[in-house]
């Protein structure tokens, strides 16, 4: 068939299609909070629901150690590819609630946009995938190839589950490559594709002076003070112009060419970057490279918080005992999570004085950086796709978050990710007033028809 019969499909089934969006985006699946597990839980069963009505043969929900993962596969041909699908149907909590203008799961469509937590991130793009997944099979009775679905339920909190979920199932997730229908397009009139996406990993720093808070009076001028201890230790971090002052911390960075210096900024071209529209009196970072290519493919140590001793109104005169740092490092291809917390380890041990006792607790939930090659068959069809979808060529993108699930695929089965999301920059991801562009629905539909339909092979 045309790609004209799934168009006409999709746009004889538009309305139905947003009212079932709809009604997904009206699941509180929260998977940060407890008292929305049932909700959780509901979203799932939902999900396994709808694979079942576009025709999906086999379809279940597999257990974790948290939230089920929704599974599904549809073999049709040996002699074809097989592609899964990527996907996550569990959403951020919506605090603060004052700020959005219409309540975060009563979906409502204004200004050409669908408003609702998850609108885009991501069951608007888990029902964009399915909806043009629907309009090949109900145009040409079934997928031009194999595919297999995989909905996570905790993508949210870092994918606790997946690292010892993965390899259980490696046998019945085996695939040739992974469509992620999680991420965006860099505008609503460009489009882009994805070669890179950095790592994680996050720690805490416990400083301790004495066995509990004194009075300053008393003990200022001689017992030492845990909140000045983690200034010092939260300044030795960085030096003053915003290097990583870690020892050792750029060891494995892999440098990136001239031209691919010039074809990250070549992306940005011609568009006001979202760091100049937060209010910031000025940019800082580390120096020699550009925002661009900062953000896009050098590695970063954030300090996330910092506190200790009185935090109430007005004063209360204390020696404060105990202060506390939290870090996380967003990590580019060959660094390692639990080598980077070595390091920083080491240097709070040379930093901490003598004064005072230091440790580091590690958080679980580290992620390897993700990167693919740029000659990936699967990846040069999605680029067509785009292109001819647009009418310009995808500009070359690499991520400055983390989307742990890429790299544990790629490791456990062998298989790489092709990002293949249609949200735009404005939709609020995380924020207040979460939103789709309906434009950005309708062409991603679009193009996941065409792209299934071009990843056959003749």
């Amino acid at each position: 068939m045309s790609l004209d019969a799934y168009e006409r499909y999709l746009v004889e089934h538009e309305e139905e299609h947003l009212e079932a969006l709809k009604e997904f985006l009206r699941i509180p699946s929260v998977s940060a909070l407890p008292e929305h597990q049932a909700d959780v839980r509901r979203a799932a069963e939902w999900l396994a629901d709808y694979l079942r009505r576009i025709g999906v043969p086999e379809v279940e929900l597999l257990p974790t150690e948290r939230n089920p993962v929704v599974f599904g596969a549809w073999h049709v041909d040996d002699a074809q590819p097989t592609a899964l699908i990527y996907g996550h149907y569990d959403v951020q909590p919506p605090d603060p609630l004052d700020l959005w203008t219409s309540p975060p799961f009563e979906p409502v469509v204004r200004d050409g946009k669908v408003y609702a937590r998850g609108a885009a991130d991501d069951k608007g793009g888990v029902m964009l995938a399915l909806q043009g997944v629907e309009a090949v099979v109900r145009t040409r009775g079934k997928p031009p190839i194999n595919l297999k679905f995989f909905f996570e339920g905790e993508e949210e909190i870092g994918s606790p589950s997946l690292p010892t979920f993965m390899p259980a199932h490696r046998e019945r997730l085996a695939c040739d490559f992974i469509i992620s229908a999680d991420g965006g397009q860099p505008a609503l009139d460009q489009p882009g594709i994805t070669l890179s996406a950095k790592g994680l990993c996050a720690c805490q720093v416990n400083v301790r002076t004495a066995d509990t808070d004194l009075h300053s009076g008393m003990f200022g001028a001689v017992v030492p003070n845990a909140a000045q201890v983690a200034a010092h230790l939260a300044a030795s971090f960085h030096t003053p112009d915003g290097r990583v002052a870690v020892e050792g911390f750029y060891d494995r960075v892999r440098e990136l060419s001239p031209a691919e210096r010039a074809e990250l900024e070549a992306s940005r071209a011609g568009e006001r970057a979202y760091w100049e529209q937060v209010g910031a009196p000025a940019l800082w970072g580390e120096p020699g490279y550009s925002p661009v290519v900062r953000v896009a493919a050098r590695p970063t140590l954030d300090i996330n918080g910092i506190w200790g001793g009185f935090q109430g109104d007005g004063v209360k005169t204390v020696t404060p005992c105990a202060a506390h740092i939290k870090i996380t490092c967003r990590l580019v291809p060959d660094q390692d999570p639990e080598e980077i917390l070595d390091l920083i380890e080491r240097h709070v041990a040379r930093h901490c004085p003598p004064w005072a006792t230091v440790t580091v607790e590690r958080f679980p939930g580290s992620s390897r950086p993700f990167a693919i090659s740029r000659d990936h068959p699967a990846l040069q069809t999605a680029a067509r796709v785009l292109e001819q979808l647009y009418g310009k060529p995808p500009v070359v993108a690499r991520q400055g978050g983390t989307i742990p699930v890429a790299e544990i695929f790629q490791r456990v089965l062998g298989a790489d990710m092709i990002f293949f999301g249609f949200g735009t920059p404005d939709g609020n991801v995380h924020a207040p007033n979460e939103s789709m562009r309906l434009e950005s629905l309708r062409r991603g539909r679009r193009a996941y028809s065409a792209y299934l339909t071009a990843l056959a092979r003749a």
